[in-house]
């Protein structure tokens, strides 16, 4: 068996710990559990092309460039990478959005006391330093990636009361047979 020209560094205990994490998550990207599996693989000895072997692939040039890139990168070389184009929304795009989730909904100038993610798309297209493109799509994105959960972040109004905007006013509207339907 040849050596490979860049091998593997030594992987640390928490790098280790994380791939194995990775390996066994059902949840995770089938992409970052395959490339968690082969450098796994190869921390364990085995060569390039039978680590390859291990996932069912045949390219021991990919698992070198793996190597490589972990070694570069570490732990991020699991994440996949931009494929192509123009990166639309970057860091900065990414920032402006947590921004404006952080913010507190004004609820006269944004109709609203909590955010959703149509009211948050209309109020960073409306911003004069806002994204005038932005998708909903994309803020989930966002938001997702830096770990809010819209189960856990969702404030809720009580039912059966909501404030309204009415012909530029705020109007409390109440629905007459809210304890009825809440089967009061």
């Amino acid at each position: 068996m040849a050596k490979p020209h860049h091998p593997l560094r030594a992987l640390t205990d928490e790098e280790r710990v994380v791939l194995l994490t990775v390996t066994r998550a059902p949840s995770a990207p089938m992409a970052s559990v395959a490339r968690a599996t082969l450098l796994l693989a190869v921390a364990a000895g085995a060569s390039f092309s039978a680590a390859a072997r291990s996932v069912g692939r045949r390219d021991n040039d990919a698992v070198a460039r793996l190597v490589q890139r972990f070694n570069r990168e570490g732990l991020d070389a699991l994440l996949p990478r931009h494929g192509g184009g123009k990166v639309i929304y970057g860091p900065p795009e990414r920032e402006r959005i947590l921004r404006e989730v952080h913010r507190t909904p004004d609820l006269a100038r944004d109709g609203t006391k909590t955010w959703s993610l149509t009211l948050l798309q209309r109020a960073l297209r409306a911003a004069p330093d806002g994204l005038p493109t932005v998708s909903t799509w994309t803020i989930l994105q966002v938001l997702h990636a830096a770990g809010y959960t819209w189960q856990q972040t969702r404030t809720w109004c009580p039912t059966g009361t909501v404030v309204r905007k009415r012909h530029g006013k705020l109007v409390t509207v109440t629905d007459p047979e809210a304890d009825t339907k809440k089967g009061r």
